[in-house]
């Protein structure tokens, strides 16, 4: 869930800009009205996607975010664009209307003001200091039922999706007489389903734009084709109710099966882009289960007979393998006594009338002979055709539990276990992302994996998948709203009054119980958030495999871990409003705006809490970045900005006295006692809740002595003597120094000052250049880009190394001439630089880090990270190309358990040599 500053689209009287929480955010994946795919006597016919000239290229070249970090309405840059853009598609369906659109970039004339602003600030020069992150955009994924059909339109027009020209309004501008920019004569909107064609008079005449239909056959294939081969852990299996999250190198993802399963079903075989043959089908699909499902119980909606299915036993009225040998398995064939023989097999025997059948077994029964025909009509195309993949999709999938695990049953039992069905996140918007990309030149086919990050952020109110309340259109509307219908803190557990039962309050996120209660129908619906394209988001060049890689340390599936956690962040929760409040100045606004962030992640945490996948695959790094992205999506740029900046000047008021007593050392004990300072300043972290407290118990520097005394080898894991002789050597022979070494920092205050930066210093001194790694964005209580070089000045006022590396990596703006004893000199020292990370989270995703820093990498031969998010949370068993140096301190109890068997307070020292 890492990325750059796209998180601060969230500006403050420009709301927006925040297209992902206007009107009805996507939350399951629901896919309806697909009524073409019953034709399955039709013979196979071999398809490629057609691509319309209508709109010109969605150029990405060169997008990027200008700004002050500080600001809370940055400054986002797509300078290459025609005036035209494709930013709209749709899937018009009998049921739901699936709206696919891209956001832009604002006026340059701002642009380039913040700019100028920026520097004259920060004094820095156009050298390795640092470039800001480039945003490429939003892809919003939205949806309206079809009989809301004008509240779809009202949202249209007051976003100006139609128009070729954006509303300056909609995009950050300042300017009080900003006029829409109204082109949309003659412009044309993609759209697939058949409510293309029933509703294009409507949107002739209220938007002034034609529908151009697109090939609904067409559109689910490359709507497949790009999530499966864009989106990390799209696909996941379901079985027995768990879901297990499938990655698919998407080099060998053809060719697949994909079986879209509507009023009838389709059979696709996929070979590439645009090859795709249909090759099967059976006219019995969800219609077929809608159809003698209402006739037989009389249910008046698809979701009353899903529903019904749930408290259904089919063994009333289903003939199993038992019924037939007493009880018993048929072992000979592999036939337990609990497979059905024969759907509504009973109904032949028993003297019984429909009425005396319960209309929730008839449901069962019925749900369970479509699912278990169609997953071994599936299976049987794909052995016919040599496939290993299997995707299923369709408004008849719709997230439903049951449905997911007949059909995985299915699979699974006809290929002996040799093949599993897969199912898709964002299902539910197949054909409008399809028509989204039959734009000629829509500008996503070459974005990769690493370059796209799903954001969550609160959306409008839903219960189960049906759309309740207005869009929401600005913050305060947002905060309105949650005050009404969403609950905080331990109070989660039960929706207020003024809530639909079930109800979370977050965009469409129905709470099914798992107490007891009843699971509703699409209880197991995945929520689909705001996909940005973050074109300069590369893969860490120096991991040694990057497929394998896993950055979470704690997966959150295994038993008890998202409980424990869960409570440790809400235990957390009000230091965290109390801090983020002070920040802002503690006015009534930051209040109202805090209790709100309060509400919206105790929300994120009870959908969570009932579905552990909801978001796709969730470890605890994503765990604590979406708290991160809570915050800024409420306006609270830096929670910790006043606390960092007493800590910094704290530390650097007693670093000459630090330096002095270090290089009075020699050498090996000069390494031992760096590494050991660095380890004892780790203890400064505003997430861990025993360093909270600790802070209340003495100063920042009686702590930091503190910490440094109790340092005691050996260390729970202790590797210092192998780098030792990587360092210094075992005989008269000196190894020779890494040349570039990254330096991956966490903590202000004490753990960067007298803690990371003596280290860096020696680094530079033996004549290794030094990358100070920091976030992009703010986090916690961590250091950031923007704020290391200010303490990096400050710093070299009292040491020359620090001075001259400064100098030579473009941090000092202006170079001194003279050395700190007085003496002229020609500087040619190595290099100190600093580099964003690409994310504002305590942890780090390596598969999606800046553009810089992979630059910067590819000279580098030694990797040191530091602190429990960076080394522990994440990268714990991360291997790397060149030699790496993990360092923390333990700072919660289970985690020291659990990763080292130790204890709080706990020190790692990890060394992997290269390889």
């Amino acid at each position: 869930m890492a990325g750059p500053s796209e998180d601060y689209q969230n500006s403050l009287g420009n709301d927006d800009i925040k297209d992902q929480e206007d009107a009805h955010e996507s939350s399951d994946p629901v896919d309806e009205g697909k009524d073409t795919e019953g034709d399955s006597m039709a013979h196979p016919a071999s398809n490629s996607i057609h691509r319309s000239s209508s709109r010109p290229q969605l150029d990405l070249s060169k997008a990027a975010i200008q700004g002050n970090f500080e600001e809370r309405d940055p400054t986002i840059l797509l300078p290459n664009q025609s005036d035209d853009i494709s930013h709209l598609a749709l899937d018009i369906g009998g049921s739901l209307i699936k709206l696919v659109y891209f956001s832009r970039h604002e006026d340059q004339s701002t642009i380039d003001k913040r700019k100028k602003t920026v520097k004259l600030r920060l004094g820095i020069s156009n050298g390795n200091r640092r470039s800001y992150p480039i945003l490429g955009g939003r892809l919003h994924f939205v949806k309206f039922e079809t009989h809301k059909i004008n509240e779809c339109l009202e949202f249209i027009d007051s976003k100006q999706l139609h128009c070729s020209g954006v509303d300056s309004r909609h995009w950050g501008s300042e300017s009080p007489n900003s006029q829409p920019i109204n082109n949309a004569n003659n412009a044309v909107i993609k759209a697939t389903g058949g409510g293309a064609f029933k509703f294009a008079d409507l949107f002739r005449e209220r938007l002034g734009v034609s529908i151009e239909k697109e090939d609904e056959m067409d559109c689910l294939v490359a709507g497949a084709n790009f999530l499966l081969k864009a989106i990390r852990h799209e696909a996941f299996t379901h079985i027995e109710g768990q879901k297990e999250f499938v990655q698919i190198d998407h080099n060998e993802l053809f060719p697949y099966l994909l079986v879209n399963i509507g009023s009838g079903v389709s059979m696709i075989k996929v070979d590439g882009d645009g090859k795709f043959q249909r090759v099967s089908g059976t006219n019995v699909g969800g219609g077929t289960y809608w159809g003698l499902g209402r006739l037989l119980t009389k249910c008046k909606s698809f979701d009353e007979l899903l529903e019904l299915s749930q408290r259904g036993d089919n063994r009333t009225i289903d003939m199993l393998v038992g019924d037939i040998y007493g009880g018993m398995d048929y072992s000979k064939i592999g036939l337990s006594a609990s497979t059905i023989a024969s759907s509504f097999g009973k109904a032949i025997s028993e003297n019984k009338e429909l009425e005396d059948y319960r209309p929730e077994d008839i449901s069962l029964s019925l749900l369970r002979m479509i699912s278990y025909n169609i997953g071994q009509i599936s299976y049987l195309n794909a052995l016919r055709f040599g496939l290993k993949r299997i995707f299923f999709g369709g408004f008849f999938i719709r997230g439903h539990a049951y449905t997911m695990d007949t059909i995985s049953f299915a699979v699974h039992f006809w290929s002996r276990g040799e093949m599993q069905a897969m199912f898709l996140r964002h299902e539910g918007f197949l054909g409008a992302l399809g028509a989204f990309m039959s734009y000629e030149k829509h500008g996503l086919d070459d974005l990769m994996v690493h370059q796209l990050v799903e954001r969550f952020p609160m959306g409008a109110p839903y219960t189960g998948g049906n759309i309740h309340g207005p869009p929401l259109a600005d913050l305060n509307e947002k905060i309105s709203w949650m005050e009404k219908f969403v609950q905080k803190g331990n109070e989660i557990t039960a929706p207020v009054p003024m809530a639909k039962p079930g109800t979370t309050g977050l965009g469409g996120f129905e709470v099914p119980s798992s107490k007891g209660g009843t699971l509703r129908s699409d209880a197991s619906a995945l929520n689909v958030g705001v996909l940005h394209l973050v074109p300069t988001l590369e893969v860490f060049p120096l991991l040694a495999d990057a497929k394998t890689y896993e950055p979470n340390t704690i997966d959150l599936s295994e038993t008890g871990e998202l409980e424990y956690w869960f409570t440790v962040l809400l235990e957390h929760l009000p230091d965290l409003v109390d801090k983020a409040v002070a920040s802002e100045g503690g006015t009534d606004d930051a209040k109202r705006r805090g209790d709100a962030f309060a509400r919206a992640f105790s929300a994120h945490m009870a959908r969570l809490m009932e579905e552990p996948a909801a978001y796709g695959k969730m470890g605890l790094a994503n765990l604590l970045e979406l708290r991160e992205e809570c915050l800024r999506e409420f306006q609270f740029v830096d929670a910790y900005r006043s606390i960092k900046q007493r800590e910094n000047e704290a530390s650097l008021a007693v670093l000459p006295d630090l330096l002095m007593e270090l290089d009075s050392m020699s050498e090996e004990t000069r390494l031992l006692t760096l590494i050991e300072g660095v380890l004892a300043a780790n203890i400064f972290d505003w997430g861990s809740r025993a360093c909270v407290d600790l802070y209340h118990k003495g100063t920042i520097i009686e702590i930091y002595r503190m910490s440094r005394n109790k340092m005691q080898r050996p260390w729970r894991v202790d590797d210092f003597d192998e780098f030792k002789k990587r360092m210094l050597g075992s005989g008269p022979q000196k190894p020779r120094p890494h040349r570039r070494a990254l330096l991956f920092v966490d903590n202000s205050g004490a753990d960067i000052v007298l803690g990371m930066l003596p280290l860096a210093r020696e680094l530079l001194r033996r004549g290794t250049e030094v990358v100070l790694v920091a976030n992009s964005l703010p986090a916690l209580n961590d250091i950031t880009a923007m704020e290391l070089p200010e303490i990096v000045a400050e710093a070299a006022k009292h040491c020359d190394i620090l001075r001259r590396a400064a100098e030579a990596g473009g941090l000092l703006v202006d170079a001194m001439t003279n050395s700190i004893d007085g003496s002229k000199e020609n500087s040619s020292s190595v290099p100190l630089m600093v580099v964003e990370n690409g994310c504002g989270s305590p942890c780090i995703d390596l598969r999606q880090v800046s553009s810089e820093l992979a630059a910067l990498a590819k000279d580098a031969d030694l990797v040191i990270l530091e602190g429990m998010g960076r080394a522990l949370h994440t990268n714990l068993y991360a291997r790397f190309k060149c030699d790496a140096l993990k360092l923390a301190m333990v700072k919660n109890q289970r985690l020291a358990e659990k990763l080292v068997k130790g204890k709080i307070y706990d020190c790692v020292c990890k060394y992997e040599p290269a390889g």
